[in-house]
Order: C-alpha cells, then structure tokens, then sequence
C-alpha cells in the first residue's frame, strides 16, 4: 500500500510537471509573420480549389503552428486539407520539405463563422527571413465572402481541386492577397523572444513597394533588430491595412475595433508601433463623409485609448509621426486645414509623453527644402507613399534601443 501510495504520489508530480512545463511552453510561442483580415470581394468563386500563401517569417524556432481565420465568413468554412512547405518559386515546393496540418489531430477543419483556429504544432525548424508556403484545399462550398489580406504585395496562387500536396501548381493562378491566413508562430530556440506590431494603414503595409522583395519599412527594420545580438530576439508583425482608419470602419475595421484582435492577441507580443491618422485626416476631402468635422483631440482621444489597453497588458506603445503629404501648391484649400491636423497631430505625438517612445518618420522622410512634402528620392510618385528607398528610411530611423528597455 505504502509502495502504491508512493508510486501515485510520484505520478502526480511527474503529471503536474508536466503540465507545468506545458504551459510554460505554450507561453513561448512568438508570431513570426502576421496580416490583418479584412473582408474581400473576389470575382471567381472559392470552392473546390486550392489557395496557396507564401508568407516571410521574422524569427526562426524549433516548431511551428498556423493560424486559420474565417473572421468574416457568415457561414463555417471547410478546410479539407491543409499543408506547410518550403516555397520554390513560381508556386512551387521544395521537394521533401511538405508537412501536414492537422486540428487536434485531424486532417481537416471546419473554421465556424467570424472565428479563427490554430493548428497543431509541427516540429518544423525554421530560420528567420526563410520563406513557407501554406496550401488549404477547400472543397466545392459558397464563400460569399473571402477572409483575405487584400494588398499582400506578395505572390500567391489559387488552383483548381486538391491540390495542397502537389510540388508543383502548372495551371494556377497568380494573385496578390493572402486569404485564410492569419498568423504563423514559432517555438523559438532561444530565450525570451518577443514581438514587435506595427499598426497601421498603407504605409505599414507596403502599398507600393516591389512586389515579392520583402521592403515594407517592417522588412527592413526587422533586418537591423537581427544583425544586432541584442535585439535579434524579436520579431515584427505587420497589422497594416490599406486604407485603414482610425475611428471609423473603411477598408477593414477600424484600429479601435481591431487593436485587440491584431495587437494584444498577438502571442509574445511586447512592443507596438502606431502610425495611424492619415486616412482619418484625409476624409476632410470628402463631403459626405462622417469624419469631414474630424478634430484633432478625436485622433488624440482614439491613440490614448490604445495606450491604456496596451499598457494593461504589459505592452508598450511608441508613436510615430505622420509622414508628409500633398505637393508644395495643393490647389485644394481643404490641404490647407489638412496639414495643420497633420502638424498638430505630429507636435502631440512629440510633446504630450503619451507614448512609451516616439519615432519621428515625418523628420526621416520630409523635403529639406519644404518640410511639407515627402523628399523625392523618398517618393513613389503620389506625394502621399514612399518608395523602397523611403521604406528603408522609415527603418533606418528607428533607434533599435526603444526594444532594449
């Protein structure tokens, strides 16, 4: 009896440990790769076909999970079959490289409506700034209405019937958005990894900047934090939205309605970089529009906000400025009231102490000669984006220190 007693006694700790370390584990896990859902209007239907995303990772591990989103999906979505490779180009696989994904085990998943799921962990290493390609087969069913990233800026491909397990994608069709994919996690090597988000609107997501080179300003800092020992820990996770707003729905929900989903549920998640307001103060142009009396303590009232939710989960917020806009002589005498909101929104972010840190992009990237207008070796070519040039300036101009504190 003693021996049995000692015996469940022993079990039980070994349990407990167990399950200790579980947990332990579970508080591990970091995104490497992240992009805000928004709903998208597609002219060919889904079902009975195979989406195809090639995703870039910032932070490496010993394993990896996949997050599936059918966020704004009215019915559940069925996942047949699921499959994370090494990409090879052109839609195709590294031979060898092809793992399954299962869902608690299973094979396929049924995702319900305006939810999400997260993959079984598969012991895949990877490094950071590799490349994977994650391929859902979805079987004959309506999808009225896609839960993609619209402007991926990044090759990714859609072909008829199952074709997840297939090396190579002869007949498919090249497009520009990532559909189904949320987030993909690592199981680190090291310790104390953590992520970086940048929030945002089309200058954090990349408008315009070469398609499938990898240089959103987030690709380029993410590259300077890993030459440095001391910030080669963390990753960045891109939750820019083209088009986004700050206080009302538009391309996408609104950074207030969406902070939660894209920014604190992010796991591992200790730094934010807000740069949102633009579009907000762009709506001055529109008549009709519900922001046309927009103020600049409406901007100031929605970022204070963010900051007190973020800081109640232990999450730093560092501001940036808004960058330049317009040509020197806009004939619009609306530019006029524009800029002073874009002046008086940038003197806030740089004098309030609001934020944990400030990152002046609007310093990095304005017009020596004319501090109103984006520099033109900086300039896509629209007076509002950068090019790649700018993007990198954008990361050159953030002190790595700020994630060091």
């Amino acid at each position: 009896m003693k021996k049995r007693l000692l015996y469940c006694t022993a079990l039980f700790l070994l349990m407990n440990r167990a399950s200790f370390a579980a947990d332990r584990g579970e508080m591990k896990w970091t995104g490497s790769w992240a992009a805000s859902p928004t709903l998208m209007h597609m002219s060919e239907p889904l079902g009975d076909s195979t989406i195809r995303d090639v995703v870039h990772l910032t932070l490496g591990g010993t394993a990896i999970r996949v997050v599936l989103t059918n966020q704004f999906g009215r019915v559940p979505l069925r996942v047949g079959s699921a499959t994370v490779a090494v990409p090879a180009g052109s839609g195709g696989l590294e031979p060898g490289s092809e793992h399954k994904l299962t869902f608690d085990r299973q094979p396929s998943v049924s995702i319900p409506a305006e939810s999400y799921v997260l993959s079984d962990p598969i012991p895949m290493p990877v490094t950071a700034f590799s490349d994977l390609a994650i391929s859902l087969y979805l079987p004959a069913q309506t999808i009225a209405d896609p839960t993609c990233h619209e402007r991926a800026i990044s090759s990714n491909y859609i072909a008829s019937g199952n074709q997840a397990k297939e090396i190579a994608l002869p007949d498919a069709r090249r497009f520009y958005s990532w559909c189904f994919l949320q987030d993909v996690e690592v199981y680190p090597k090291n310790r104390g990894p953590a992520a970086i988000v940048a929030l945002g609107d089309s200058i954090t997501d990349g408008a315009y900047s070469t398609i499938d080179a990898n240089h959103r300003y987030t690709d380029y800092l993410a590259l300077r934090l890993h030459a440095k020992r001391k910030t080669a820990h963390l990753s960045v996770l891109n939750e820019g939205i083209s088009g986004g707003r700050v206080l009302f729905d538009g391309h996408g929900p609104s950074a207030l309605r969406r902070f939660d989903r894209d920014v604190l549920a992010q796991p591992g998640v200790r730094y934010v970089i807000y740069l949102e307001g633009i579009n907000d103060i762009g709506q001055l142009l529109r008549a009709n529009s519900p922001e046309r009396t927009l103020t600049l303590d409406d901007l100031t009232f929605a970022a204070q906000q963010m900051i007190t939710r973020a800081h109640m989960h232990g999450v730093k917020v560092f501001g940036a400025t808004l960058l330049p806009a317009g040509t020197k002589n806009e004939p619009n005498p609306t530019w006029v009231a524009m800029r002073r909101l874009i002046d008086g929104y940038n003197d806030w972010v740089r004098t309030s102490h609001a934020f944990d840190g400030i990152i002046d992009f609007n310093k990095a990237l304005a017009d020596p000669d004319d501090p109103d207008i984006i520099r033109p070796a900086y300039d896509r070519g629209d007076h509002v984006h950068p090019n790649d040039a700018g993007y990198k300036a954008m990361a050159d101009a953030i002190d790595p220190a700020l994630f060091r504190r």
